[in-house]
């Protein structure tokens, strides 16, 4: 059984305090892996929030290119979505594929035997995990796992867990086997862990702006339901199931629609195929650090 803490309090305060919770320090070079939001969407961390969390790390923001049609799938446009959106005025960044990437192997995995990360992932020794929980039009919802996954990979790395490398066109991510797509996000999310070291990675989801709409829809669906709160982990797979308990134990009527979006693309199968992977534990305890 893994802990995980909870805070209901959305603030940059309260950010550094549940991260302070967990009892832990990254060291080195720290990498802050976000979501720098596509450009149109408003839901995304917004920089003032985890400005002094990252800065408390010395930290730079990573990210990746994506591999569809936008604003950030070329490195200069991305350039401009990050400065666009805030956050290289608040700490160094670094996009990590922007000089190609490097493959990391899948020791064990459901379909993936290689996943592709940004080559600048060699440069960090020790990440923070730094997720916007909410809904995800293919993936059923967006937290850990998904930012561990996807969100590491490089353009091509993404493709070919979206087809589990049955494809190397992102076209074909949309006629793929579904379930072969969350399990091979687990596939990559082992793969970061082996590279990195299972004790070099903690992982924060902030729940809240609970869109059913990924941060990289460009026109994401306003929020029907209120915030949660800031959930922290050693264990993505214990912190990615509380947030999801966390959705259905919600007194807010306004849950259906996330709960809607992530049943119907059998969200779960991403937690429990990471489980199976020995990635982390489902059963978890739960710390209310608001009452301590």
């Amino acid at each position: 059984m893994s802990n995980v803490y909870k805070t209901r309090e959305i603030t940059p305060e309260s950010l550094i305090r549940i991260y302070d919770a967990l009892g832990v320090s990254l060291s080195g070079n720290v990498a802050v892996k976000i979501s720098t939001g596509e450009p149109g969407g408003h839901n995304f961390l917004q920089p003032g929030l985890i400005e002094g969390l990252v800065k408390k790390l010395n930290g730079t923001i990573v990210e990746c290119n994506t591999a569809y049609e936008g604003r950030r799938n070329t490195t200069e446009a991305h350039w401009q979505t990050m400065d666009d959106h805030g956050f290289s005025a608040i700490a160094p960044c670094d996009i990590l594929d922007e000089d190609g990437d490097m493959p990391l192997p899948v020791e064990g995995g459901f379909h993936l035997k290689e996943n592709y990360v940004g080559a600048h992932l060699k440069n960090y020794d020790s990440m923070l995990m730094l997720s916007h929980f909410k809904g995800h039009a293919m993936g059923g919802f967006g937290g850990a796992l998904k930012n561990m996954s996807i969100g590491v990979a490089s353009a091509v790395g993404k493709v070919l867990i979206h087809t589990s490398a049955t494809s190397d066109k992102f076209e074909d991510a949309f006629t793929a086997d579904h379930d072969s797509f969350l399990e091979s996000m687990a596939d990559a999310d082992k793969s970061v862990m082996d590279f990195m070291g299972q004790d070099k990675i903690v992982y924060i989801n902030v729940a809240n702006r609970l869109s059913v709409d990924c941060d990289c829809d460009a026109h994401p669906h306003d929020p029907e339901m209120a915030d949660i709160g800031i959930f922290a982990s050693t264990d993505p797979v214990a912190l990615d199931q509380a947030c999801v308990d966390a959705v259905y134990q919600s007194p807010d009527s306004g849950k259906a629609a996330l709960i809607e979006r992530m049943e119907s693309r059998n969200g779960i199968r991403t937690v429990e195929a990471a489980a199976a992977l020995g990635l982390g534990d489902r059963t978890y305890e739960l710390i209310d650090i608001d009452e301590q």
